[in-house]
């Protein structure tokens, strides 16, 4: 599998964590979208998207956020389970991510040089980004 094509939506805010969005498409077929670039201590980190675990209300079967002390359906009073001393619970699953390294550095490696050369397209005047977005860019649905 590879990357053919990324395409990036840089943050205003340069002194934030959070770099950029960008979506990643392998052999012209598949396509990961919201995938986040945030510069970490250790250099770029490629943060796949994903989703919030949720749990279920034992007396009325609901979905609720895991740190919910009440559910917010029924109004009871959830157990919260404190985690083991050495673990953190988990409160995010990744809706795709790279199952081995060479993978993940084919991603970093594609993704990192997509990042410089919109940077450098960014400081060029009548710049315009690419990234589709489509929470904005898709029409209206018809009635």
């Amino acid at each position: 599998m590879e990357v053919t094509d990324v395409r990036i939506k840089l943050m205003r805010d340069n002194d934030d964590r959070l770099q950029a969005f960008c979506s990643i498409t392998f052999d012209n077929e598949f396509v990961v979208r919201d995938v986040k670039i945030i510069d970490g201590p250790r250099g770029i980190f490629i943060a796949m998207p994903s989703r919030r675990i949720m749990g279920k209300c034992p007396a009325c079967q609901e979905k609720h956020d895991l740190k919910a002390r009440y559910c917010s359906s029924c109004g009871k009073p959830l157990s919260t389970q404190p985690a083991a001393s050495d673990q953190r619970t988990r409160r995010f699953a990744d809706i795709a991510h790279p199952i081995n390294a060479t993978c993940r550095e084919k991603i970093h490696a594609a993704v990192t040089a997509a990042l410089k050369e919109e940077r450098v397209r960014a400081q060029q005047p009548g710049y315009v980004c690419n990234y589709d977005d489509p929470d904005v860019d898709s029409p209206e649905p018809k009635d």
